[in-house]
C-alpha cells in the first residue's frame, strides 16, 4: 500500500504566492522524507477569486525537493489541449524525473474553461479518446501518421523519446459509469477522485473490474484521492480543518451553480449540512482513527494508492505539515 501527496495549489484572493511557494516546497520534502511515494497536482484554468499557478510549471519547479516520487497531475484536462502539446510535455517530465511520471487526465467539466479555449463541451468525450490513442502512439518514438476527427500528424515523432519504455502512464479520472468503463477500457490506472462517497466508489468498482475482464487488462494499481486530515485529537480534528475545507467545496459549489461566488448555504450547496456531506467522503481524525478508516476503503474498495489532500485554501502551514507527518507514521 502507498500513501501520496495531493498538493494543493489553491489559495484565497489576496494571498500572496511568492509566500506560499517555500511553503509548498516544505510540504514536498516532508512528505518525501515521511515516505510518501508519490506526489500529484491539480489543474484548472481561470479560476479567480482563487488564485492557482499551472501546474506543470510548478512540478517541474519542484522535481528536486521530490526526488525519488512518482510525480504527475491529478487530473490534466485533456479535450481543452492539443495532444501532440501533451505528449511533448509529459516525454519531457519523464525525462526530467527519471522515468517517474505519470499522466493523469480527465475529461473536465466547467463550461468556462471550454469557453475559453474555444472547444464545445459537447466534444470532449471524442476528443479525449482520440487524444489518448495518438499519444500512445507517440510514446512508442516511432514516427507516426494520424487522420482524426480532431488531430492531423503525418510522419512525426516526438521531439523527446520518453524514458520509460512505452512513455509515461496515463491514469484516466472517471465519475459516472461510462467514464469507468472508459478508463478500463483504455486506461493504466482508474484515478478515483476526492469528493466521491465510499458507497459509490463501491458500485463504480464493481463496474470498473468487470470492465477490466471483458477487456482482458490489468491496471498498474488502484489508486484513490481524498480529502484527509490528521489531527493529534480526534476529537478536535475536524473543527481544525472545518473551515478551510469547506471554503474548497464552497468554491467547488459555486463553479457548479455557474457563478464566481459561493452560494450562501451548505444546503444550497452540498445538499445537506456540511457535517453530514462530510461523512464517508472525506478521511478526517487522529492517527488510530484515520488508520481505521484507511483500512475500510481498503477492505471495501481493494484501493492500494492513498493520494491524500491534507491543505485546502486557508489551511495553516504548521497543520498541515503536521498533517503529512502523521500520515507517514501510519502508512509507515
Amino acid at each position: 500500500m502507498k500513501v501520496g501527496l495531493f498538493l494543493n495549489t489553491q489559495f484565497p484572493e489576496g494571498d500572496s504566492l511568492p509566500a506560499r511557494l517555500p511553503e509548498l516546497a516544505a510540504q514536498v520534502r516532508q512528505a518525501r522524507d515521511s515516505g510518501f511515494a508519490s506526489l500529484w497536482f491539480p489543474d484548472h484554468y481561470i479560476i479567480g477569486p482563487v488564485q492557482m499557478p499551472q501546474p506543470m510549471p510548478l512540478l517541474a519547479w519542484l522535481l528536486r525537493e521530490a526526488e525519488g516520487m512518482t510525480v504527475g497531475p491529478n487530473i490534466r484536462i485533456l479535450p481543452l489541449l492539443n495532444p501532440v502539446m501533451v505528449a511533448e510535455e509529459a516525454a519531457t517530465l519523464d525525462l526530467l524525473s527519471g522515468g517517474r511520471y505519470v499522466l493523469g487526465v480527465g475529461l473536465g467539466y466547467r463550461e468556462a474553461e471550454f469557453t475559453a479555449f474555444d472547444i464545445p463541451l459537447s466534444e470532449r468525450a471524442a476528443r479525449f479518446g482520440e487524444s489518448i490513442g495518438l499519444m500512445r502512439k507517440l510514446f512508442t518514438g516511432q514516427k507516426v501518421t494520424h487522420e482524426g476527427k480532431f488531430y492531423t500528424l503525418r510522419d512525426s515523432a516526438l521531439s523527446c523519446p520518453p524514458v520509460r519504455p512505452g512513455g509515461p502512464p496515463i491514469y484516466v479520472a472517471a465519475t459516472v459509469e461510462a467514464a469507468v468503463k472508459r478508463a478500463a477500457r483504455i486506461g493504466d490506472a482508474w484515478l478515483i477522485v476526492n469528493a466521491s462517497t465510499i458507497d459509490s466508489v463501491a458500485a463504480q468498482m464493481a463496474v470498473y473490474r468487470a470492465a477490466l475482464a471483458e477487456a482482458g487488462r490489468t491496471p498498474l494499481e488502484y489508486p484513490i484521492a481524498r480529502e484527509c486530515y490528521v489531527g493529534e485529537s480526534h476529537a478536535t480534528a475536524f473543527e481544525e480543518c472545518r473551515e478551510a475545507l469547506r471554503y474548497k467545496y464552497a468554491a467547488y459549489a459555486a463553479w457548479g451553480l455557474g457563478g464566481g461566488q459561493a452560494a450562501p448555504t451548505d444546503e444550497a450547496m452540498f445538499g445537506m449540512p456540511f457535517e453530514q456531506f462530510v461523512k464517508n467522503r472525506f478521511i478526517i481524525g487522529d492517527k488510530v482513527s484515520v488508520k481505521e478508516e484507511v483500512a475500510r476503503y481498503r477492505e471495501t474498495l481493494g484501493v492500494d494508492h492513498f493520494i491524500m489532500r491534507v491543505q485546502w485554501p486557508g489551511l495553516p502551514q504548521e497543520r498541515a505539515l503536521g498533517s503529512i507527518r502523521r500520515l507517514g507514521e501510519i502508512f509507515g
